[in-house]
């Protein structure tokens, strides 16, 4: 009986000793990989990245490589390293994608992961259909567009998604994009009434894509642009909910 008793001991310490390793472990970060360069001389792409991967590393859930071109779209056993791409690259096609590329994103999203696309990068891979349904919506040149640059109000259209959550209204100097094409079903999350397309316009929306989830942002134009605390949050969260399908916390 003693023996027995020293045994269930035993295996009773075990036992708590894991579960407290269980409640003190650090939760694992998620997994970014922001994807950018090529941009048009008016973006500053290098700014507006490096705001970016600051945005999420200051939050303290996230661990972010930033890729400055789209080698790493090359390799399926790669991208599973991580659990959302955030796309700020407008790829000019100078060096298209490869099929397989093309193939390993799509089945990245599909399978489960995430994809975060911000401003322009919507215009990228013109003559590649399925990267606009990607997308949900997209610039297309010569068809979209927006007026001058000054500061606008945003609203929230949906303030129970956990990307919008608690969010008000905000202003914010920014590019108001217009007029973005594609009809495929998209969640829209934030918009903005434009002067130039006389349009109510979906500006932070999301989609689901296969088994993944997909949040475009098209907030984004520089780096003072990337300073309201409203689209830092959007971003954030954004990111995260793309990843894993909810927002923990702020």
């Amino acid at each position: 009986m003693r023996r027995a008793l020293t045994v269930l001991t035993v295996v009773g310490l075990v036992a708590l000793v894991s579960v407290a390793g269980l409640w003190g472990a650090e939760k694992p970060k998620i997994q970014v990989l922001v994807i950018t360069g090529d941009d048009v001389d008016v973006h500053p792409w290098k700014i507006t990245s490096a705001a970016t991967r600051d945005i999420l590393t200051a939050t303290g859930k996230f661990d972010v490589k930033v890729s400055e071109d789209l080698k790493p779209l090359e390799s399926a056993e790669g991208l599973k390293a991580y659990d959302v791409i955030v796309y700020a690259r407008f790829h000019r096609g100078k060096a298209p994608l490869s099929p397989q590329a093309k193939e390993n994103l799509l089945d990245f999203v599909k399978g489960g992961k995430g994809f975060f696309v911000q401003h322009l990068a919507s215009a990228s891979f013109a003559d590649w259909p399925e990267f606009g349904k990607l997308c949900g919506r997209y610039w297309v040149m010569g068809k979209s567009g927006h007026g001058p640059r000054v500061p606008f109000e945003s609203k929230i259209a949906d303030a129970a998604h956990p990307i919008t959550a608690g969010l008000a209204a905000f202003t914010t100097d920014d590019e108001l994009y217009a007029k973005l094409c594609g009809d495929g079903p998209i969640h829209v999350l934030v918009t903005a009434d434009s002067p130039w397309s006389k349009k109510t316009e979906p500006l932070v929306f999301c989609l689901d894509y296969g088994q993944g989830r997909v949040v475009h942002n098209a907030y984004g134009h520089d780096g003072k642009a990337l300073q309201t605390p409203e689209v830092q949050k959007i971003i954030a969260r954004g990111v995260e909910w793309a990843a894993t399908g909810k927002v923990s916390g702020e």
